[in-house]
């Protein structure tokens, strides 16, 4: 006795299966992004190293470089000026004997000191900034390494001359870009 097969289930061969489209861009760009915000660079440099790309990435180091320079100086500056205050309260305003702020009203110690606080802060929101731009550049650079116009468009630039048209036939031609379009 032979059990007959449902004729309701779809029956489909191993040859008709058809693939989903897989954007590669938007793949490429989201390990990217992912590499960046695991070490920042590294999504820039995986894309494929080139000069322009390794200009990035020192562009990069660099900016936290001058971040971290500015912050430490920033930092130092402010616990100079916090002590200095801390003492004028401590001691009923009188200066820190040695001290190179001795002749310094209290006011501008504090205006100082607000103003290096600030500073840092800046300074660390200038590092999300720049953590953030790393990751958002490393997923442009791979969506657009993807991206191909091929033959869709073309543009030309070439030197040419301007025609003024000015009046009394005094026709003076003047240097100028010609660019052109195709698509």
């Amino acid at each position: 006795m032979t059990k007959k097969k449902d004729s309701t289930v779809l029956q489909t061969s191993k040859g008709d299966s058809i693939k989903p489209y897989v954007n590669m861009g938007k793949v490429a760009g989201r390990r990217a992004a992912i590499r960046s915000a695991m070490l920042p660079g590294l999504g820039q440099i995986r894309n494929g190293f080139t000069f322009y790309r390794g200009l990035k990435v020192a562009g990069l180091y660099t900016g936290a470089t001058l971040l971290t320079i500015s912050y430490i100086d920033n930092s130092k500056k402010y616990d100079i000026f916090l002590d200095e205050l801390q003492w004028r309260a401590d001691h009923k305003d009188e200066p820190k004997p040695g001290s190179p702020y001795a002749n310094s009203p209290t006011d501008r110690l504090t205006q100082a000191k607000d103003i290096y606080r600030r500073n840092k802060q800046v300074i660390i929101f200038s590092y999300v900034g720049l953590y953030l731009l790393n990751i958002v550049e490393a997923y442009i650079d791979a969506r657009l390494a993807n991206f191909d116009v091929g033959d869709v468009s073309r543009i030309k630039v070439s030197p040419d001359l301007i025609n003024t048209n000015t009046l009394y036939g005094f026709n003076q031609a003047t240097p100028g870009i010609k660019l052109s379009l195709t698509f």
